[in-house]
């Protein structure tokens, strides 16, 4: 497993050149992505190893199943995603240490041709992810990610499949979510 650290946001590798494996769809399932989140994130050693830091995130790059993207990322108290995607990528993810708050659409949203939408009532998740604690999802989901604790870092692993081709973030007013970026892997570098 090879392993690297860094204190911002989680910047995907450069090289997104597809395999034949990947043009053809071959990869990881939704439940292997799953299964290896949890794996990872039992490995004590391996969560104890993640460099913590007060001001930011922190991460170590992991080498995922079948060449899927993997993180290990810490969370300091209060620190969040905002809304976002990925890309098309499916993907899981687990809570090593703390807890975790998940809240995402239940909706499918058109992947381009849109700035600004309204959502439909009834269409907002909400969990709670602590120690052990882990989800998979499929190429439309919409989430933000956070820990809520005023005192404690939270540590999760994240796998996506296939390695994120982008990633949009989005700023969300009561129902209207708006497109505000669109990062690619040459925004990450």
């Amino acid at each position: 497993m090879s392993l690297s650290a860094s204190t911002s946001v989680p910047s995907p590798v450069p090289d997104r050149t597809p395999t034949s494996a990947q043009g053809a769809g071959v990869g990881p399932t939704q439940a292997e992505l799953l299964d290896f989140a949890r794996r990872i994130a039992e490995d004590t050693a391996l969560v104890a190893s993640l460099p913590l830091d007060e001001q930011g995130r922190t991460w170590m790059r992991l080498d995922g199943p079948a060449g899927s993207e993997a993180w290990l990322i810490g969370w300091p108290p209060g620190t969040g995603t905002g809304w976002h995607d990925h890309g098309g990528s499916h993907g899981a993810f687990a809570t090593a240490a703390g807890a975790l708050r998940e809240d995402s659409l239940a909706a499918r949203l058109p992947t381009e041709g849109w700035k600004t939408l309204e959502l439909a009532e009834g269409v907002d998740r909400s969990r709670q992810l602590g120690p052990g604690g882990g989800r998979a999802f499929g190429p439309h989901h919409v989430h933000e990610v956070r820990n809520e604790s005023e005192t404690e870092h939270a540590i999760s692993v994240h796998a996506y499949w296939p390695p994120l081709p982008l990633i949009r973030r989005y700023s969300r007013t009561g129902a209207v979510l708006r497109v505000e970026q669109v990062e690619r892997p040459e925004d990450w570098q």
